[in-house]
């Protein structure tokens, strides 16, 4: 059974920031090697944070949409808790996506 999950990461850019395409290839690649497949990815840029709750005080938003086993956001979230580059993730699973419904007209 496939859900499709909404992924929000913030990256770690401090001095890197003509890499930030490399990271999200990287991170896409990670995506796809668990078992998952991407519908959508949408760069957010860079943004300053509101309060600086750690050393960063800013970070590049990445928003992927992607389906997958029901264990994958856990799996993603262990793994991307040890890499470096992901500074902050969030996961929520989204409703499934609805067919179109085809109208009838009654005569």
């Amino acid at each position: 059974m496939k859900n499709r999950y909404e992924g929000l990461l913030v990256l770690n850019t401090k001095g890197k920031d003509d890499t930030v395409q490399a990271m999200i290839e990287r991170i896409e690649g990670e995506i796809k090697k668990e078992g998952g497949n991407i519908e959508q990815v949408q760069r957010m840029e860079k943004r300053q944070f509101s309060y600086a709750a750690g050393e960063l005080d800013s970070g590049y938003f990445v928003n992927f949409i992607f389906g997958g086993e029901p264990s994958l956001p856990a799996r993603l979230r262990a793994k991307f808790k040890l890499d470096a580059d992901v500074y902050r993730q969030h996961f929520q699973k989204l409703d499934p996506k609805e067919k179109p419904v085809k109208s009838r007209i009654v005569a």
